[in-house]
């Protein structure tokens, strides 16, 4: 019985030191680096001859994977916005 004590007594002491700042901090952090990630996956969308003055604009539709990361780094990028305007606005 003496040990169960103990260990809720450690949740409890971990979970004060857990705050709203510390979970947005977190969120920040691995929001931007997943976003970073994603937009590098991310196939570009002029060819080869576009840089050296041939017209490489090509409208295509976003499909399977192209599509799923396209709508993943919009997600992340909010992710990342909004965490942020969250420790702007909590007070220390």
């Amino acid at each position: 019985m003496r040990r169960i004590s103990l260990d809720i007594n450690r949740l409890i002491r971990y979970n004060k030191d857990m705050n709203l700042g510390n979970i947005l901090e977190t969120a920040t952090v691995i929001s931007a680096i997943l976003s970073i990630l994603l937009i590098l996956l991310q196939q570009r969308g002029a060819s080869l001859g576009a840089g050296f003055g041939a017209n490489g604009e090509l409208y295509t539709t976003r499909r399977g994977l192209d599509k799923s990361l396209f709508n993943a780094t919009i997600i992340f990028v909010l992710i990342f916005v909004l965490s942020i305007l969250g420790l702007l606005l909590i007070p220390e």
